[in-house]
């Protein structure tokens, strides 16, 4: 099962990852993180189904963090783009989207983006924080 969410800022985008490595074997789900001007859209996908404890443990969580995300058109073919194996790069470029990681749940991804990010402006935006 796909859980897709909206989230404000970096810092709750890295909650979820250090969950998701607290409690899950990181191995068993890949996680898709997209920042957009006005935040940060996740996608996280287990290779196993949850139990439904487990589920409705990662679903509370998930909801007090963010709300959960619609996809328009666009984010539906970049999301089925990188499932097929296309290459993040050529998906980014293809549809104008800032992919900041794919694959293991990776908090350094973030951090990375964020620097790099606030460098290039010279201040931290509110979705950066």
């Amino acid at each position: 099962m796909d859980y897709i969410y909206f989230l404000a800022n970096a810092s709750l985008t890295l909650r979820v990852i250090e969950y998701l490595q607290r409690k899950y074997d990181s191995s068993l789900c890949l996680m898709t993180v997209i920042h957009q001007i006005n935040g940060w859209i996740i996608k996280i996908k287990f290779k196993q189904p949850l139990t439904p404890q487990q589920h409705g443990d990662f679903k509370a969580f998930m909801n007090e963090l963010g709300i959960p995300y619609e996809l328009e058109i666009r984010l539906q073919m970049v999301f089925w783009s990188l499932e097929t194996g296309q290459s993040p790069i050529d998906v980014m470029s293809r549809y104008q989207v800032a992919i900041v990681s794919h694959g293991s749940p990776d908090s350094s991804d973030i951090e990375a983006f964020r620097q790099q990010f606030t460098r290039g402006l010279g201040y931290c935006p509110e979705t950066l924080a």
